[in-house]
């Protein structure tokens, strides 16, 4: 009873040093989490209420910070127990090579994003259409993922690096965006009238930029009819207003003017009747 009494007494010194280690290494995790998070809250904060500011840059900036924080945190609680962290740094970095190794393609994605947010040829809020396929409005551009919204509101979440191999078609960078209508109108209808209709038409839509001044002109002859074109440049949040107003506007004016669209016309010949109708024709001559 006495040995144990003792190798008891010999262990206390020990056991209160660990526990006292534990509860202090459980004070730095927690209180370095909290600060990541505090942090990482402060930045989008402070980014998102800056105008000068992408905020498409956003997302992986805080990113960034919050497990750069956490990174630290788990060293220093790492030691708090005697662990090395220098062997340890270059353990993790052993490790992380050959991590990378194995994992190219996340590392890929990385740099894609890293390029993205960089060179930004596309911007939170943008509508971009890809030459994958993939189209919709700019949510997130993240360290691995870029998230596009779809106008019919489902959520399309792509690789980074297939976006940025991809051929980009960004239709919201510029303000203005130009829109072109082809209007049929058969042979025979004054020409004429038809322009000056469209044109007053057009002048009339007060979401049609004035400058670059509209145009209304004859494009190409087809075999039905001839093909006015109708160019009108418009503030690109605007653009589909005016595209779905004039497609009603022109046609329904144009009909209530006594103007009808071409219609298709074929001829159907029966080679039988027409050899009929020549040998009629010849027996009546003679």
């Amino acid at each position: 009873m006495e040995d144990a009494l003792r190798e008891l007494g010999a262990w206390a010194p020990r056991l209160v040093d660990m526990g006292a280690n534990l509860l202090v290494a459980l004070l730095i995790l927690v209180v370095g989490w909290w600060v990541s998070s505090l942090l990482g809250g402060w930045v989008r904060r402070a980014a998102t209420r800056s105008t000068k500011i992408d905020p498409t840059i956003v997302p992986m900036f805080y990113s960034t910070v919050v497990w750069t924080v956490r990174i630290f945190t788990v060293i220093a609680v790492l030691a708090r127990f005697g662990v090395q962290t220098a062997s340890l740094i270059a353990v993790l970095g052993a490790a992380g090579l050959a991590v990378g190794l194995a994992l190219q393609g996340t590392l890929q994605n990385i740099a894609a994003g890293i390029m993205l947010l960089i060179l930004r040829p596309i911007r939170a809020g943008e509508y971009v259409a890809l030459s994958s396929g993939a189209d919709g409005t700019v949510e997130e551009v993240g360290l691995f993922l870029t998230r596009l919204v779809q106008v019919d509101g489902i959520h399309l979440t792509l690789p980074n690096s297939t976006v940025w191999n991809a051929t980009i078609t960004n239709y919201s960078r510029n303000k203005t965006r130009r829109l072109d209508i082809p209007v049929p109108v058969r042979y025979g209808d004054d020409l004429e009238v038809v322009l000056a209709k469209l044109k007053e038409i057009v002048d009339a839509r007060p979401d049609a930029l004035k400058d670059p001044e509209p145009l209304v002109k004859v494009f190409e002859y087809k075999e039905n009819g001839v093909i006015v074109n109708v160019r009108v440049w418009a503030e690109a949040s605007k653009y589909w207003d005016l595209r779905w107003g004039l497609y009603q506007q022109i046609r329904s004016s144009l009909e209530a003017a006594g103007f009808q669209p071409p219609i298709p016309l074929r001829e159907i010949q029966n080679p039988k009747a027409a050899d009929k109708a020549d040998k009629a024709a010849s027996s009546a001559a003679t």
